[in-house]
């Protein structure tokens, strides 16, 4: 049983090498044409596994993390490059004794590790002395301690480097932040380091700090299953409704990106994200989320300009706020959060009595994914989000739906004052 939980655990872990992919791929990849003076284009082709150095270092490498159930994520942007520009080539072909990336010539190979993994670093160091391997470590200061008498001094592993031959592998060291982001510090060597170590100029990361936003995948094994119980709606109504959800979902990132506005996946949408990685095909609308605090007056004029129209608008920016547009036959409904000491809340109102209502949900920070071929947030911890919205049944689609009584979370919340209705209950 130990070995399953640690096997499911590293396939868990693995996926998220695709952070490091997403956000650095690009930027790396110029910066390194620009910078260097090695381009990726000079790396293409196969290698032999027998002549290359770096990849018989990587593997040795790898195996000795491995051992120690060390989780690594490639980073490297040359390696990462070259995958990049043949990820459409057909590789069906090549010969099983040569290798594009890895075996490529290079001096140095990167690789980033979370910090709260490197558990066993005093193992792994003798373990890769005895294996030939010199290294490194490099330490800083964590920032965060530096006002707090007595911490202030404590230092961090930040970088190390491993050398066998003509080839090194830097370690990164990312360590998690309060707020939902990935930190790595700044390469520094102290006075005594021994500078002829590697060529410190031709490593990619360590120039100064970096941050990178946490990136969640949908569940896409446990969307399969879901549409094994319940087949996915094939009709030509719910294409046509994904199509033009995807559209107005598209629509709508890009006038509130415009805006500076961050938004999330909510309700319904945030629903189909989790549960079957798509769009409920009879929701017959796409939901997002916004803080308050983000609120700007001129949304609904840049929502008009981008071609939507305004159905309704509830509450107050101080209370219950909610906005529906409308694009073609779809509707978009956005929802203002409201923070308090130990919980969220949205509003909602009824327009025949002016009944107010309020949706609480745990606190939550925000994490990105892609969905429908775009870049959006989800609430990071979002099975606490669905269920608080959906309840423990929240996997069994439910295609009859009253928001006043159907949610979990719903409760009562007064009523507007009748002198007031003309200002929070505005129906175009």
């Amino acid at each position: 049983m130990a070995r399953i939980s640690k096997t499911v655990i590293l396939s868990l872990l693995s996926v998220m090498s695709s952070i490091f992919l997403l956000f650095q791929l690009y930027y790396y990849k110029q910066y390194f044409s620009s910078k260097n003076g090695a381009d990726i284009s000079d790396f293409k082709g196969s290698y032999s596994l027998e002549d290359s150095v770096p990849w018989k270092v990587v593997k040795k490498f790898l195996g000795l993390v491995s051992a120690h159930n060390i989780p690594l994520y490639l980073i490297d942007p040359l390696v990462l490059g070259q995958m990049n520009e043949n990820i459409h080539q057909d590789t069906s072909t090549a010969n099983g004794l040569n290798c594009q990336y890895l075996c490529a010539p290079r001096e140095i190979t990167t690789f980033a590790l979370l910090g709260k993994f490197w558990k066993n670093e005093v193992f792994l160091k003798r373990e890769a002395e005895e294996q030939g391997f010199q290294w490194m470590e490099l330490s800083g200061k964590d920032p965060r301690l530096a006002g707090m008498d007595g911490l202030s001094g404590t230092e961090i592993p930040l970088h190390y480097i491993f050398k066998l031959q003509s080839h090194a592998i830097h370690l990164v060291v990312f360590y998690e932040r309060s707020g939902n982001y990935l930190w790595h510090g700044q390469l520094r060597l102290k006075q005594n380091a021994d500078k002829m170590f590697i060529h410190f100029r031709k490593l990619h990361f360590g120039r100064y700090p970096g941050a990178y936003n946490k990136f969640v995948e949908c569940r896409y094994k446990e969307a399969k299953m879901f549409y094994q119980v319940y087949p996915e709606d094939t009709s030509q109504d719910a294409m046509d409704f994904k199509k033009k959800a995807k559209h107005l979902l598209h629509v709508a990132a890009k006038t509130l990106d415009k805006q500076k506005v961050p938004f999330w996946l909510s309700s319904g949408t945030c629903l189909g994200w989790f549960r079957q990685c798509n769009i409920i095909p009879y929701s017959k609308d796409v939901d997002l989320g916004i803080m308050i605090k983000d609120y700007k007056p001129d949304i609904i004029a840049e929502f008009q300009r981008a071609g939507l129209t305004l159905k309704h608008k509830f509450g107050k920016e101080d209370d219950s706020l909610e906005l529906s547009f409308q694009l073609a036959d779809v509707k978009l409904d956005i929802f203002f959060f409201y923070e308090e000491d130990d919980y969220m809340w949205n509003g909602g109102t009824q327009v025949k009595t002016g009944k107010k209502f309020k949706y609480m949900f745990p606190k939550f920070t925000l994490c990105w994914t892609e969905f429908l071929e775009l870049k959006v947030r989800v609430p990071c911890k979002t099975l606490a989000y669905v269920e608080a919205n959906y309840g423990k049944n929240w996997e069994i689609p439910v295609t009859s739906w009253d928001w006043k009584s159907s949610p979990s979370n719903v409760q009562e919340n007064g009523i507007w004052p009748p002198g007031d209705w003309d200002e929070v209950i505005q129906i175009h």
